[in-house]
Parts: structure tokens; C-alpha cells; sequence
């Protein structure tokens, strides 16, 4: 199968079931270890935005609820600014953080409930196999917690794109570089052998245009379904591995 992609082209990714934005909200709560019953606005509304700011450098489609939030942000960041008015006068004061609590608070019960839910279901798949399926080898001082987030991942590629040479995001030259290339490239790197950890994939890419575009490519070929992306520990390093739908040419997939 030819897969056809072009820098310029919206690539609209999808790793797991949950990426809007309150699961960013909350994946930014759980990084800085914060209570999510007392949310430093400030903090937050920044990150978040710069996390928009790096899904708009690569490319990727942003629905128009992300906007929405970050709106939403910066109208409880402002209200936090305004002095407090007189309590006598008002009476009880209102949070404004406080609608953004229980939305969050709310979508946690769900995704828990959906998370429950799968859990239960990947047991009823281990009594009812189909086949083997493909494992990934970790070190002995490592448990498999399965597939990260889309949020995690961007986390680790920031921290690399830190170490490479500063140049603009803008400065992506589809006539140079090409995201099809890096996808066949990344299909060969990883089919190859039987993980990689995420940092090795860019240790010998100079420039900070290459590892943009990689990673581009790498996002499109997770969609796809070729390759995953798992971690060992909470916090622990990224490891990428091919699923059962990537077959190298010249590889056998098993079938006549």
C-alpha cells in the first residue's frame, strides 16, 4: 500500500481514545503534579497553549474545541487577576476555576469507567484468542504499561528537539524533505528489529527540520496502525515497536 502525505497536507492524528482537550488538561495537571482541586490557572493556560503552538508548527489538525479551551483559559486567568470584591458586600465568592474542576472531575469519572471497561475486555480477549500477538521485549527492570498518549509523546519530542539545532519551525522545506520518505524510513528502522527506544530513532538526525519532520511521519504511521508506541515505567522511557500490520518486503507475514 502507497501511503501519499505532504507537509502541508493536515495530518489528523489519533493515538488512543481520549485527546481532546481536557484530557491535555489533565495530562498537564498530572506532569506538574498539581491538585487538580487548586490549578494554577497561569501555569496551565501557558502550557496548554504552547502545547497548541506545537500541534500548529507540525501540521496537525486542531478542532475547533482546543480554541474554545484555550479561550476559556485565559477568561478564568483574567478574572483571577481582578481584585477580590468586598465579601460583606457580595457575600460567598465563586471560583471561577470552579466549572473547570467539576468538567474535569467529570471526564475523569468517564474516562476511569472506560478505562475499566477495556481492561475488562483485554481479559475476555486473553480467555478467547484469536492467536499470538506481538510483544515487545523489555529490560528485566521494566513492565509494559501499554500504549502512551498522544501528550506523553509530544513531551518526549520536545525534550529532543531541545538538544538539536535551533532553527524555525517554518523553515520546512517539503522540496527537501519529504514526510513519505521519513514514513518508509521509520517502517524499515523499526521493522528491523524488535523495539527502539524513542530518543535512538533521532541520535544521528543534525538538524532540528529533520527530526520535525520524522516525527510528523511518525505520528502518521502510528495512525495507520504500523507502528506503536509503548512505555516501560511511569515516567520511564518511550519504546517504539512494530504491530502485526507492518511486513517488511521480504519478510513473511505468515500467510500462503
Amino acid at each position: 500500500m502507497e501511503v501519499k502525505v505532504s507537509l502541508e497536507e493536515s495530518c489528523e492524528v489519533k493515538v488512543g481514545t481520549f485527546e481532546g482537550p481536557l484530557e491535555l488538561l489533565l495530562h498537564l495537571i498530572k506532569k506538574n503534579e498539581i491538585n487538580l482541586y487548586d490549578i494554577p490557572i497561569a501555569l496551565i493556560t501557558k502550557q496548554y497553549i504552547e502545547t497548541l503552538d506545537l500541534m500548529k508548527a507540525l501540521n496537525l489538525s486542531i478542532a475547533g474545541e482546543f480554541l474554545v479551551m484555550a479561550a476559556t483559559l485565559i477568561h478564568i486567568k483574567s478574572k483571577m487577576l481582578l481584585p477580590l470584591p468586598d465579601p460583606e458586600e457580595e457575600g460567598e465568592q465563586v471560583d471561577p476555576r470552579q466549572e473547570l474542576i467539576w468538567r474535569l472531575l467529570e471526564y475523569k469519572r468517564f474516562k476511569d469507567a472506560a478505562s475499566s471497561l477495556e481492561d475488562r475486555e483485554t481479559e475476555w480477549r486473553e480467555v478467547f484468542r484469536r492467536g499470538p500477538e506481538p510483544s515487545v521485549v523489555l529490560p528485566p527492570d521494566e513492565v509494559s504499561l501499554g500504549d502512551v498518549s498522544l501528550y506523553e509523546l509530544f513531551d518526549a519530542f520536545q525534550d529532543v528537539l531541545s538538544r538539536k539545532k535551533d532553527e524555525s519551525f517554518l523553515d520546512i522545506s517539503p522540496d527537501t524533505l519529504s514526510v513519505k520518505e521519513q514514513m518508509q524510513f521509520l517502517i524499515e528502522r523499526i521493522g528491523s528489529v524488535d523495539n527502539l527506544l524513542f530518543e535512538e530513532l533521532f541520535l544521528e538526525m543534525i538538524t532540528r527540520r529533520i527530526v520535525i519532520v520524522t516525527f510528523v511521519a511518525l505520528l502518521e504511521v502510528i495512525r495507520l496502525g504500523l507502528i506503536r508506541i509503548l512505555q516501560g515505567e511511569v515516567c520511564g522511557p518511550l519504546r517504539l515497536m512494530k504491530t502485526k500490520n507492518l511486513v517488511i518486503e521480504g519478510e513473511s507475514d505468515g500467510r500462503p
